[in-house]
């Protein structure tokens, strides 16, 4: 079985769907299995052994510039093959700057509408690289993608899955009538998929009901990370106690929060550091520099220490100096990677009571949940992280071996791999009736 599988890039920064992808087929081609990672829009980017091929389909540069002006893209047109290259493509995205995902509605709406005229020369590019791998399965990115799904399937006759990564928290925030025709397009366009692949129990559910897919064709495939790239916490002292977080600084992972419940803590006395790491957007510069300023302004500026985006050398290195991780989220999260992560390295974890947090707490005993809507709710479970070291030991220990037995890269690849052959089976079942 051949799988071509796409993945969207992320505009230069680190984002689980893309750590996740990379990571599925790196461990399926060091198996030994046929696999082509193949990069939308912009190079992927990962923090480990980028698997990719070189050439990346449906150029964000080309798109952007299609959507954007008809006679620009065809007076550009001798400069195609140039405006996706990949340092080409890393140049923009670097220069763009930040882009409110609100504004992006004519943009998603255009690539729905993939059939249209006015994309006809990206998707026949898109035909012919996914051609010359010779799939038996095609992987969709996700379902801001469907609208290229009935194209593939007339073209290859091949059946097509689509990975589910937490598409709502983009496409709920377009504006109208953005927002309407882009749910009406997916509802269309994923009559032509074979199958769903959503990362939670949590998200699978929600996507059944929130863009009314059919619960059937949905598999549920958990995220997995490499435990061996992660340390232990044999060596963690108990002074400083250190708070920790691991994700994008930007208003929906909540930062804010935490360093608000930080500040709680810091004024009842209690000696304590808050540690962030992640990526920093030009357009969530303010942000941090607010979440700064309500340091500074409580005296504790000092114990707050930003260390950027980091390798993944360096985020085992960062986990393995915290004492608990939390990153409380506003929206729902499908996926919870950095979850994983800390548990893989053997720290507990503090998350709100919603999206996919309480499946993944549940099943590992790996950390606390808090009420989001109780305002004392996160304060209070940090407060008890650092009274109980008994009880963030045992935590700490459960979530590491939960991760060792059940969320390892390899448990993840091979429950994909199953997925794909499944629809495969069914196809040919089909062809033979």
């Amino acid at each position: 079985m051949r799988i071509a599988y796409l993945a969207a890039g992320a505009g230069g920064m680190y984002c689980g769907s893309c750590l996740r992808d990379n990571r599925i087929a790196a461990t399926l081609i060091a198996q030994g299995k046929s696999v082509v990672l193949i990069p939308l829009y912009t190079p992927l980017r990962t923090d480990e052994t980028n698997v990719s091929q070189s050439q990346v389909l449906f150029g964000g540069i080309n798109v952007y510039l299609q959507q954007r002006s008809a006679w620009l893209s065809l007076a550009l047109r001798p400069f195609a093959k140039l405006l996706d290259r990949p340092g080409v493509l890393r140049a923009a995205m670097a220069l763009s700057g930040g882009t409110n995902p609100k504004d992006l509605g004519p943009l998603t709406v255009f690539v729905l509408r993939a059939t249209d005229r006015s994309l006809r020369r990206e998707v026949k590019k898109l035909i012919d690289g996914l051609r010359a791998s010779r799939p038996d399965v095609v992987i969709l990115p996700n379902l801001m993608f469907t609208g290229v799904a009935a194209t593939i399937r007339e073209a290859l006759h091949v059946p097509i899955l689509c990975t589910l990564s937490g598409e709502d928290v983009f496409l709920d925030q377009l504006r109208e009538p953005f927002r309407s025709e882009a749910f009406r397009l997916v509802a269309d366009a994923s009559r032509e998929i074979n199958g769903f692949v959503a990362t939670s129990n949590y998200y699978a559910k929600h996507a059944q009901e929130h863009f009314g897919l059919p619960p059937d064709r949905i598999h549920v495939v958990p995220m997995g990370v490499r435990v061996e790239d992660f340390h232990g916490s044999e060596h963690r002292q108990d002074r400083p106690f250190v708070f920790g977080y691991l994700a994008r600084v930007c208003p929906e992972k909540g930062l804010a929060k935490l360093a608000e419940a930080f500040v709680e803590l810091r004024r009842e006395g209690r000696e304590c550091l808050l540690r962030v790491a992640g990526y920093l957007g030009p357009q969530d510069r303010a942000y941090l520099a607010d979440v700064q300023s309500l340091l500074r302004e409580s005296g504790f500026e000092r114990d707050f220490d930003y260390v950027g985006e980091v390798t993944l050398e360096q985020k085992a290195t960062f986990l393995a100096g915290l004492h608990t991780l939390c990153v409380p989220t506003v929206y729902h999260e499908a996926k919870g990677f950095y979850v994983l992560e800390a548990m893989a390295s053997g720290v507990p974890v503090v998350q709100p009571r919603h999206g996919s947090f309480p499946e993944i707490i549940k099943a590992s005993g790996g950390g606390l949940l808090y009420d989001p809507d109780d305002p004392e709710g996160l304060p209070k479970s940090l407060a008890q992280m650092m009274e109980q070291p008994e009880l963030r030991a045992k935590l700490g220990r459960a979530g590491r071996e939960y991760v060792q037995a059940t969320c390892t890269s390899e448990r993840m690849a091979e429950a994909f791999w199953k997925v794909c052959e499944e629809v495969v089976g069914k196809q040919e079942i089909q062809r033979n009736l």
